[in-house]
């Protein structure tokens, strides 16, 4: 072999294992970048007065680009038509800011970016950027804060807007519904809020979280929290806001034939004023009864005889007004007799549940049997209940770790139109005893009547008692799992939650808390304390 040629040879193998060992020791490009990136220049300068420029730019010493803008940007006052901002969606070392003729005289503008501007490389953000400039001769620097708490539910949503409207000559309640406020924050990762860069003057205080964020409360979409007096500012009161949804505002939306011989008026908001009359002449056997249908808000009219015309008239009433609706009569199908439990896992003090398709009329206990596990026979009481005629109720002693076969024979129930029953039979069972615990709750600082319920985590009410006086309070018979104590101040006593009322001037019930889980074990007894918030 020539010189020649082994030289080259040499040089070959030199150039690979020179080019192995710079693979195996390549580096991943150093340190990772964590660095955000820098203002260098501001044009018009932040914090400018007397303000008249139509365009802002602000200069970076890198590469950025925007994140999740459209939701972290707020501008308060809003600006209508609202600025353009650019790039929305490449890389710049610059943000331009361009404003359309629409600034107010001598007032303070301040662009809070949040989060949103990040480098280029890796994503680094420039923290809670914000562009302040006046178009009078100061700039304005008050500012309102406090917190936004959520009144029924354990946990508070996060980015929650708080606003202020302006109390003038001009104020009226409505304004929340149809203008803008004059200044906007966002609630922190604590919902915790500061307003700043505000004058002084009286304003309303209103929190908002919305399903479309435009700072115009929607009360069938958006959550919304209020101080009940107007604020005058400078102030340095810290201020809690309790953000509720409001209950929807009773409204009868319209009436329909929804069976042959049966009318449904479907309604928004709690049904308990609504009454319905007939106002269409009827022949003297014509009778009819009403019932709530289940998991609908829809109150149905039945009757009977079936009437042969093309319309029927009713007179809807609900507090003090009275509508006069008139539904089209057509041919459509009979409803049919249907029976379905409600529960057939049953805990000591259970009743059986059956729910019909129909309301009613009457129920034959010697048509009803009820066999156990050992075949022996078990004695019930059956009776409707008397507040929702499609419930029927089957009560009978229950013991442990049984099993029942439940026969309802032909007659042992009829309908509102004279319908029975074919034989039926149900299946319904009970756990061990020791499958349950048992848990002693003791209130402190407790104003009565209150509503006490136990909350799965997933929100799930599982056990309720509303409690009317001082005393330890003895649930029995309770699942196994963990638990939320929740209580409600009842404050009018009607037994349920009420939610706040912006126009009616309401605030929501108040509602506590247990501070830890509690833990229902299976075959176990435990004692609580449920230390309420003063």
């Amino acid at each position: 072999m020539s010189k020649s040629v082994l030289n080259f040879l040499l040089c070959v193998t030199l150039s690979l294992v020179l080019f192995q060992c710079a693979n195996r020791g390549t580096t991943d490009g150093g340190p990772k970048d964590e660095t955000p990136p820098v203002i260098i220049k501001e044009e018009p300068a932040n914090f400018s007065t007397n303000f008249t420029a139509n365009e802002i730019r602000i200069y970076f010493d890198e590469y950025v680009k925007f994140k999740d803008i459209q939701k972290q940007l707020v501008i308060s006052p809003p600006i209508d038509p609202e600025p353009e901002i650019t790039p929305l969606s490449t890389a710049s070392k610059y943000i331009t800011i361009k404003i359309f003729d629409s600034l107010q005289p001598n007032t303070t503008y301040a662009f809070n970016f949040g989060e949103s501007i990040i480098d280029n490389n890796e994503g680094n953000p420039f923290p809670f950027y914000k562009y302040v400039f006046s178009t009078g001769t100061y700039i304005d620097s008050l500012s309102v804060k406090g917190l936004v708490v959520e009144a029924f539910e354990r946990e508070t949503p996060e980015a929650v807007s708080v606003v202020l409207h302006e109390v003038d000559t001009t104020y009226t309640d409505s304004i929340v519904f149809k203008q803008k406020p004059k200044y906007i924050s966002v609630t922190d990762s604590l919902s915790e809020f500061s307003i700043d860069n505000i004058k002084a003057g009286r304003y309303l205080l209103t929190a908002l979280k919305e399903e479309n964020t435009n700072y115009i409360y929607e009360p069938k979409d958006d959550k919304f929290g209020y101080r009940s007096q107007f604020l005058t500012v400078p102030s340095d009161t810290a201020y809690i806001l309790k953000l509720f949804k409001q209950d929807p505002e009773f409204e009868f939306t319209r009436a329909r034939q929804l069976a042959e011989s049966r009318i449904g008026f479907a309604y928004e908001g709690i049904s308990d004023s609504l009454g319905v009359k007939m106002v269409s002449e009827v022949p003297e056997d014509f009778l009819h009864i009403t019932s709530k249908e289940f998991e609908k808000d829809t109150l149905n009219f039945w009757m009977r005889p079936k009437l042969d015309v093309d319309s029927l008239r009713f007179e809807v009433s609900y507090f003090s007004t009275k509508d006069t609706v008139t539904v089209r009569i057509k041919k459509m199908d009979k409803d049919s007799l249907i029976l379905k439990t409600v529960n057939s896992t049953l805990k000591p003090s259970d009743v059986f549940l059956l729910r019909s398709t129909i309301p009613l009329s009457s129920v034959d206990a010697s048509k009803a049997a009820i066999i156990d596990k050992d075949s022996l026979a078990v004695e019930s009481q059956f009776t409707i209940d008397k507040i929702n005629p499609t419930l029927a109720q089957l009560n009978f002693d229950l013991t442990e770790n049984n099993t029942y076969d439940i026969t309802l024979f032909p007659g042992a129930i009829k309908d509102f139109y004279g319908t029975e029953n074919d034989t039926l039979r149900f299946k319904a069972g009970t756990k061990l005893l020791s499958d349950y615990g048992n848990i002693r709750v003791r209130l402190r600082n407790a104003k009565y009547p209150i509503i006490l319920q136990f909350v799965t985590t997933n929100g799930d009410v599982k056990e309720e008692k509303i409690i009317r006086e001082p005393g330890s309070i003895d649930f029995t018979n309770v699942d196994p799992g963990k638990y939320f104590l929740r209580a409600i101040f009842d404050t009018n006593d009607n037994g349920r939650y009420d939610s706040g009322n912006f126009l009616k001037k309401t605030q929501p019930e108040r509602v506590s808390y247990a501070e830890e889980l509690v833990e229902v074990r299976a075959f176990w007894e435990e004692i609580t304390e449920f230390i309420l918030e003063d």
